[in-house]
């Protein structure tokens, strides 16, 4: 009713400045007394054309471009009107009084908008919100920014853009920034947070984006698009700040060696689909291979990771081989390794999950020893250059399936490099990898996206963590400092509670932790460990058997053997017990051949025949 009554209000004064500026008087009172009659018809009709517009329902604070219409068109509506009068009545009004009138309306009105929320504010005492930078001023950062303005908890103050193009543009509103602009106003506390709105980029370059903004000590969010929220698939902001849970500074892996090491070479990867494998097939395309041989048993994979490199290695030349199969399968690898004259393997393909693997004993033996040791054989049977296992520091001490059968494969690859000429065989450990599929942060994430509980086995639960990209490149480390049967591990810091990370990500959710004073947060469950599970885990087991590399966060370890006898027999027994589906017999001769295996004093022994 205010902004109705406000509006008719303005079609007298609107009309008084048109004859003002028509005839150059401040007072035309002669004009006026005489142009009455249209006076007081456009008064008498304001009311009616306000409402038609529907002016009085345009919000102060989110006036826009369609406002400015609507209150266009009533002004002309008004002018109109006005102008039809004037020849009804034979009045003989100028012609041009009409024309200013409406403009006089506009402006008043429009303006006295802003004005008035300007005033609102300004009574109102609001205080300034987090400043944020918006990285990304497509049409996903405008909209986002337009949002935001709307919030008085964040403030939007600048974008940041890659695009020179963009650099130094205002863009609804806010000023495009460079990554090294955005570094000083974050050290001059001019930005608190990040949110990154490209979300037409795919999952690596965001990792990338957001592992290089992860120096500057500032929150970092990644925001679905638009599309996505409606549609459901997202529910809120995803937090992939992995850098901000892991308790230790990003290690540096960005050395020349790296792609010199792989530069034109042929290039395979085993498990191309995976979380490792689909990373490390894109971290090699700066290494300028001559191919890339994605090899991966899940045809859905495969094509979800051919697709993400086609583009990339199209612009760098590079040939992208898509083959379907299984490290299992002998005449397969053989074909792939002789049609793609493979120089380097990357062995990324293995079960992984501990409690699927601690029911599944055979399929996990079949494809973590037998398959590597298929791959292996056929590696040195072709001549390959260099072989990279990606292992786990579940291989230390084992307590689960999947770690011993991980420590078993690093056995047969240590066997055959003993007795390899030509082919190097190495080994790469590394912790957790936060992002990574069955890792905790999609699950927290998840959990955190419906409101909890968020789920820990144990509160005293430790583990290393690392990134994809770290730990991919690692592997790719690992191939160029390879002598032959080595171990590489890299220093990951401390190891970290996982209760501590989850209530850390519960808050950079924006979200708080369920508490007595605070019963509206979000729970964190301990459900008991599962089975295989280990409080904490090792990356070696004597630290004196290290020695350093060339890079001194990435160090060598020396560990025992089997003899050759000792793996031909152990190889044996795994073969029989995979033929005849005998998971007691497996489980058997990880006892026997894994050193260091044993069942956690937290659950019941196993009964073993």
């Amino acid at each position: 009713m205010v902004l109705l009554v406000a509006d008719i209000f303005l079609v007298p004064i609107a009309m008084y400045f048109a004859h003002v500026l028509r005839y150059g008087t401040a007072f035309p009172m002669e004009w006026i007394s005489a142009d009455w009659p249209i006076w007081l018809i456009a008064l008498a009709v304001s009311p009616f054309v306000v409402v038609f517009c529907r002016l009085p329902w345009i919000k102060l604070s989110t006036l826009d471009f369609r406002g400015a219409l609507r209150i266009a068109a009533a002004a002309g509506i008004l002018a109109i009107v006005a102008s039809l009068a004037s020849y009804a009545l034979s009045i003989g009004s100028p012609r041009s009084i009409p024309g200013i009138f409406a403009v006089s309306f506009f402006a008043l009105s429009f303006f006295g908008r802003v004005i008035a929320t300007l005033c609102l504010q300004r009574i109102a005492g609001t205080r300034r919100g987090t400043p944020v930078a918006i990285f990304g001023a497509g049409a996903a950062g405008i909209q986002l920014s337009s949002a935001l303005r709307q919030s008085p908890e964040v403030e939007p103050v600048c974008f940041v853009d890659d695009d020179p193009s963009y650099r130094g543009l205002n863009i609804a509103g806010l000023r495009v920034h460079s990554r090294d602009q955005l570094k000083r106003m974050v050290e001059n506390g001019q930005v608190s947070r990040v949110l990154i709105a490209i979300p037409s980029m795919d999952q690596s370059g965001i990792s990338r984006i957001v592992e290089d903004l992860g120096e500057l000590g500032v929150e970092i969010q990644v925001l679905p698009s638009f599309v996505d929220l409606i549609s459901g698939r997202s529910k809120e902001l995803k937090l992939v700040a992995p850098e901000a849970l892991l308790g230790r500074e990003k290690v540096n892996l960005d050395l020349p060696v790296v792609a010199k090491s792989y530069a034109g070479r042929s290039v395979m990867v085993t498990g191309a689909g995976g979380s490792i494998g689909s990373e490390l097939c894109k971290q090699l395309l700066e290494c300028n291979p001559e191919r890339i041989v994605l090899f991966e048993q899940s045809e859905f994979a495969l094509y979800e990771i051919e697709a993400a490199m086609r583009a990339g290695a199209a612009s760098k030349n590079i040939e992208v081989v898509a083959r379907l199969g299984s490290v299992c399968d002998r005449n397969r690898v053989d074909e792939v390794l002789q049609a793609q004259e493979v120089e380097i393997i990357l062995h990324a393909a293995a079960y992984k999950h501990v409690p699927l693997i601690e029911e599944n004993e055979v399929e996990g033996a079949r494809n973590n020893i037998l398959g590597t040791r298929t791959l292996a054989l056929a590696a040195r049977a072709a001549g390959i250059e260099r072989f990279i296992l990606v292992s786990t520091d579940k291989a230390v001490r084992p307590t689960n399936i999947m770690g011993a059968t991980k420590r078993l494969a690093e056995l047969v690859l240590q066997d055959l490099a003993s007795r390899s000429d030509k082919t190097r065989f190495s080994m790469v450990r590394f912790g957790n990898v936060l992002g990574s599929s069955g890792s905790v942060l999609p699950l927290f994430q998840k959990q955190i996206r419906h409101g909890g509980p968020v789920t820990v086995t144990h509160p005293d639960v430790t583990r290393f963590f690392m990134t994809i990209p770290e730990a991919s490149r690692l592997v790719l480390l690992a191939g160029a400092y390879s002598k032959g049967g080595d171990v590489f591990v890299l220093d990951m810091g401390k190891p970290m509670r996982i209760i501590d990370i989850a209530r850390r990500m519960i808050e950079l959710s924006g979200s708080t932790v369920k508490s007595p004073s605070n019963p509206g947060g979000i729970d964190v469950v301990v459900t008991g460990l599962r089975p295989g599970e280990k409080l904490y885990e090792e990356l070696l087991i004597d630290d004196s058997l290290l020695t350093e590399t060339p890079h001194e966060m990435i160090l060598r370890a020396e560990q025992e053997k089997l003899s050759e006898i000792m793996t031909k027999r152990m190889l044996k027994g795994f073969e029989a017990a995979v033929a005849a589906a005998d998971a007691e017999e497996i489980r058997k001769l990880v006892m026997e051949y894994a050193s260091g295996y044993h069942i956690p004093d937290h659950e019941a022994p196993a009964s073993v025949s």
